[in-house]
């Protein structure tokens, strides 16, 4: 059974359509990366999702029950962009208290290691930096066990530390076979931790495919190098190239053809060091699909 089905979904605020006729499948015990810039329809689809906002058409579908169903049975936990902590609780209450509403809820020592709490638990949960916040919400997402975990934004407000931890804890969660849909506007999350990448715009499914698919959809691959203080006149007019980025030191070539481009780099006469190909990021991709530049 799949985790999450969209059929035909469509929702309207009054002129704006924020979401265009969604198809969508997801099996179960994916992790599943959403991307799109703003106003692209992620927030109303994961609204949608879960239960929070009603589709103007079509249905929603979450292991073959609705959002309101699923939700009420456990199966979905979520962790949204905000949401106030209890005060004057502290951590190990705030996630008992949350992890005792579900039938089947995994253990509160497992679930505040988990999210790295442990060492925190006994401090206060309004008394705690953004990033320490969002692994309590982390933890609050996942205390019931549930079978699919949707987090919306989950890394923002935490350092690159914290954002490590974080990843490496989703990991594991859904090592046993559980759903993971998120949304992020961290491409390198995106690329290091979903076997699927859905990439919305304007309401729709732009792209969908793993990281790898979506970066191939860009074509075309970068030459960066060390230039120093040599002129850079000239590099716009080697074979292949199409876009030219000169900062600190340092010179990027986007090109079509590397092996031309390469080529006549060193013939030019151009003392270069450091060379170094790449193909296109999945930020490149992105911004090709979405058109957001």
């Amino acid at each position: 059974m799949n985790a999450i089905t969209f059929t035909g979904v469509s929702k309207s605020y009054e002129t704006v359509r924020a979401v265009e006729s969604l198809d969508l499948e997801i099996d179960s015990g994916q992790a599943v990366a959403l991307l799109g810039p703003n106003g692209a329809g992620k927030s109303t689809s994961i609204g949608m999702l879960l239960g929070l906002v009603r589709p103007s058409g079509g249905t929603v579908r979450v292991f073959g029950q609705t959002p309101d169903a699923a939700v009420r049975a456990g199966l979905i936990g979520a962790m949204l962009q905000d949401g106030a902590l209890v005060p004057g609780l502290s951590v190990r209450e705030v996630v008992d208290f949350v992890r005792g509403l579900y039938p089947e809820p995994l253990p509160l020592a497992e679930i505040l290691e988990l999210a790295n709490l442990t060492t925190l638990a006994k401090r206060r949960a309004d008394q705690l930096s953004g990033g320490q916040a969002q692994r309590v919400r982390f933890a609050l997402a996942a205390a019931g066990a549930p079978k699919l975990l949707v987090l919306d934004e989950p890394t923002s407000a935490m350092d690159v530390e914290s954002r490590r931890s974080f990843w490496a804890s989703m990991r594991a969660y859904a090592a046993g076979g559980r759903t993971v849909l998120f949304a992020t506007h961290y491409m390198e999350e995106a690329d290091e931790n979903a076997d699927r990448v859905i990439v919305m715009a304007r309401g729709r499914i732009v792209a969908d495919g793993t990281a790898q698919e979506i970066k191939a959809t860009a074509g075309g691959r970068t030459v960066r190098f060390t230039i120093g203080d040599q002129s850079t006149a000239g590099l716009d007019r080697l074979p292949g190239v199409t876009g030219v980025e000169v900062r600190g030191g340092s010179a990027q070539l986007s090109t079509t053809d590397t092996d031309a481009t390469v080529q006549a780099l060193y013939a030019s006469g151009i003392s270069v060091r450091d060379l170094e190909v790449k193909g296109a990021g999945l930020e490149d991709a992105f911004l090709s699909l979405t058109g957001d530049n």
